[in-house]
């Protein structure tokens, strides 16, 4: 009965060893991130700063620090070591229920990563170009708010106005610059990223080892995060075709398509095993109660079981696929 959930699992797990194996990973230590994060009000309200380098979660240095999201979201990280930049360090004890406080908040993302407010180049015709800021030039504020990172530009705040008063540093010499941006907001301009990725190659023998651990750690992600489809905020959120169809990369992409197809695998996995009538676990179920009790299951028992099931996936289905066609028609 639980053959097809086995090989899923299988298969999931052996993608990700294979992909492991031919591309490698990107590693992030928090000394390649000297600016460190900036903190959502969230993160903020427990301790967490603008600027905060992540030195270790749960005594442990992160390989990619880039990956302290998933910690504090989705693995009931508890304890956050950090470097302030005053330069204190401080231990930042995470809440049982920071995930759903963060969920809650529509802040899955606590921390992200701190970019320069340094202009490092400019889009020939775009509105920065057109007020006249060039690379190099140093945006200082924006109206009276002052601007440390481009994380502290929010130019959504004054969509209202016409234009937007920045103030530019230069050379030395400070003086401001009048810019009209589009309608979607678009500034004309990229910032500097004091940060980088390194790659690293692996074994074989690494790739099955660390494979492992990716397959395991995207299980339990998922896992943790499937209790938030029971509140609204998460329902509202469902997918069906269509959002298994965005899972894919829209240009042909081998290891898109090879860790996309892993992720799927593994969530059918975890969804074919769920004590529903008409999955697998469900059969399942009813196969351990005539083990537990050395009889099988009344047959009407099982009718009306599989019946409700069914009715309860289809109508999953239909209210999945009809977030899909809501979220295409008016976002």
């Amino acid at each position: 009965m639980l053959g097809g959930v086995t090989v899923n699992i299988i298969l999931g797990f052996l993608i990700y060893m294979m992909i492991l194996f031919i591309w490698g990973k990107d590693v992030m230590p928090y000394s390649d991130m000297p600016d460190g994060f900036n903190a959502s009000p969230v993160a903020k309200s427990i301790g967490f700063r603008d600027g905060d380098l992540v030195l270790e979660v749960d005594n442990k240095e992160l390989e990619s620090v880039v990956d302290i999201n998933r910690y504090l979201f989705l693995r009931n990280s508890k304890r956050v070591k950090v470097k302030h930049t005053s330069g204190k360090i401080e231990v930042i004890n995470i809440p049982e229920n920071f995930g759903s406080m963060l969920f809650e908040a529509g802040e899955i993302i606590p921390l992200s990563p701190r970019i320069s407010n340094t202009v490092d180049s400019i889009v020939k015709g775009g509105p920065a170009d057109l007020a006249g800021i060039k690379a190099g030039d140093k945006i200082i504020a924006l109206f009276e708010d002052t601007i440390s990172s481009r994380n502290d530009i929010t130019i959504e705040k004054y969509s209202k106005k016409d234009s937007l008063k920045f103030t530019i540093q230069r050379n030395g010499n400070s003086f401001v610059r009048y810019v009209y941006p589009r309608e979607d907001s678009f500034f004309g301009g990229y910032f500097k990223q004091n940060f980088k990725l390194t790659h690293v190659g692996l074994t074989f023998s690494e790739s099955i080892v660390q494979g492992f651990s990716y397959g395991y750690w995207t299980l339990y992600e998922y896992i943790a995060q499937f209790k938030y489809i029971f509140t609204k905020k998460g329902a509202s959120q469902l997918g069906g075709f269509g959002a298994i169809g965005s899972l894919f990369p829209s240009k042909w992409d081998w290891k898109g398509f090879w860790s996309s197809t892993a992720l799927i695998s593994i969530i059918l996995a975890f969804m074919n095993i769920l004590p529903i009538p008409a999955l697998d676990g469900g059969h399942a179920m009813f196969l351990m109660y005539e083990i537990i009790t050395g009889r099988k299951a009344n047959d009407k028992v099982l009718e009306y079981a599989q019946v409700i099931g069914f009715i309860f996936l289809i109508t999953l289905v239909i209210y999945a696929n009809g977030n899909d066609l809501y979220r295409w028609l008016y976002t």
